[in-house]
């Protein structure tokens, strides 16, 4: 199949195979201009002639449309059948970066390079924190269980060891025993405390959350830092425990899922 750009000739033989059957955006290794192609033009047969007196094409022809995030003109439609986005939400994105004065993301294109003119380089449209996937309230509710269990198994073990180490497996008195319950219970706490904040602060997922791929960012799509981890994580989570576990309930009621303990620590729980 020959490909041939229409701004200077340029020709290059290149496999059918590697081709979509859709219309995808070139750019000619001579003069670096970007074209659209569409493999099926080349073998569909050609339209038949308008009779005369007929009404111009332009009159009844499909309205037509350019992809402002790979330039390709197609009919007119929600999305792109170049790259795949959707142009409202692509739309939003840019403003979203423009109002924080960020460059726009890069497009979806299909560059020409060496001997393989219609090597194809498809990049997802960025998207804001905002308009991500949200983890809703259950499946939160799983990562939270196996992060219980994970955690509940290190207190048990770290407990006996302390028991062990101190000599007071069968000699303890009543003090004693109420003294060793305490120093269990503070251990506790903080092993539950510690493992969350440093988890969400190291990568914003801990075991729990890596098993069903959701992961904890701030609301402006940069990573939670130690500090934000540790708000979210302890005065968060305290405060939407001591209301009755209300906090938690927000997940499956707020329209960007966040709990009360996110909106304190200004962070989303998004799918991956």
């Amino acid at each position: 199949m020959e490909i041939t750009c229409p701004h200077c000739s340029f020709s290059r033989s290149v496999d059918p195979a590697r081709v979509p059957d859709r219309p995808v955006k070139v750019t000619c290794p001579r003069c670096k201009e970007s074209f659209s192609f569409d493999k099926a033009a080349l073998t569909e047969p050609a339209p038949p002639q308008e009779p005369a007196g007929a009404a111009p094409a332009g009159e009844s022809e499909t309205p037509q449309v350019t992809c402002p995030a790979c330039g390709l003109t197609q009919p007119a439609g929600e999305t792109c059948s170049g790259c795949g986005i959707i142009y409202a939400k692509w739309e939003a994105s840019q403003q979203a970066k423009r109002e924080e004065g960020a460059e726009p993301g890069p497009e979806t294109q299909m560059t020409g390079a060496g001997d393989h003119l219609a090597e194809i380089r498809h990049e997802a449209p960025i998207l804001t924190a905002a308009v991500q996937p949200k983890a809703g309230f259950w499946i939160r509710f799983v990562a939270y269980s196996v992060d219980g269990a994970i955690v509940g198994l290190v207190q048990f073990i770290l407990g006996w060891l302390l028991v062990f180490a101190t000599g007071m497996t069968g000699s303890m008195t009543g003090d004693g025993q109420l003294a060793m319950s305490v120093v269990s219970g503070l251990l506790g706490i903080t092993i539950s405390f510690a493992y969350g904040i440093f988890f969400i602060g190291y990568c914003g997922q801990t075991p729990g959350k890596m098993l069903v791929r959701i992961k904890v960012i701030r609301t402006d799509g940069s990573a939670v830092t130690y500090g934000h981890a540790f708000l979210r994580e302890v005065v968060g989570k305290f405060i939407s425990g001591i209301l009755l576990g209300i906090g938690y309930l927000m997940v499956a009621f707020d329209s960007q899922k966040q709990g009360l303990h996110d909106k304190i620590a200004d962070t989303y729980v998004v799918k991956l």
